[in-house]
């Protein structure tokens, strides 16, 4: 398969969305096509799959049903959004995929590593990502700045030892597989965090070898 896939990662608040958002504008201006997309979600039936797990409801949410809902968005959303992309050899830039279900339901809710990744590359299927790019901050401070923007979906009512462990694995992910995350600190300002963003993407060799547009 050719284009490149990049995910994005970290906890509540770290400014994710800012990120990418600014990190497609970049790469569009050096000549790329890209693609923005999310997880849960991506597609009609992902998004309302989303629905139902994040959205808070009268009735409590399964670990296992919540794990295999983002399992079967994220077969939707691989089939019908990203495996088209990077065959037309795109740059995919996704806010979260398979680590997020590592940490959160793997860490979060103790389901357990082995079940996860055989889920997670069950559902991906040829789709993982090339690089992934995890913004790490304190827990309180995400959360701070979660609470500040209105979020207030389910998995903000969790302890705050739920979202420590999610953090902790995140990181214990990249200490697993450095050649394929990085962790990029994100307690800086926006355009700092966009700057570390931007010199690790463009070493990628995909990256450098774009054409540039016409007229930039």
């Amino acid at each position: 398969m050719s284009g490149l896939f990049i995910t994005i990662e970290g906890i509540e608040g770290c400014g994710k969305s800012t990120q990418i958002k600014l990190l497609a504008e970049y790469l569009q201006n050096k000549g790329h096509t890209v693609v923005v997309t999310r997880e849960p979600g991506g597609t009609p039936l992902a998004e309302r799959i989303r629905s139902l797990v994040m959205d808070k409801g009268e009735e409590p949410v399964a670990p296992l049903t919540e794990l295999f809902l983002y399992e079967a968005a994220r077969a939707q959303h691989v089939n019908r959004v990203i495996v088209p992309a990077l065959l037309r050899n795109e740059i995919v830039l996704c806010d979260r995929y398979a680590d997020s279900t590592s940490a959160y339901q793997g860490a979060g809710r103790n389901l357990g590593d082995d079940f996860i990744a055989m889920l997670n590359r069950l559902a991906a299927g040829s789709a993982w990502p090339d690089r992934t790019f995890i913004l790490d901050m304190p827990v309180e401070d995400g959360l701070r700045r979660a609470h500040l923007r209105g979020s207030n979906d389910r998995m903000m009512a969790e302890t705050l030892a739920f979202h420590q462990r999610i953090r902790d694995e995140f990181l214990d992910l990249a200490r697993r597989e450095p050649e394929r995350i990085t962790v990029v600190d994100a307690c800086g300002s926006v355009e700092e965090i966009q700057r570390d963003l931007r010199s690790y993407v463009d070493r990628l060799p995909f990256v450098r070898r774009a054409p540039k547009r016409k007229g930039s």
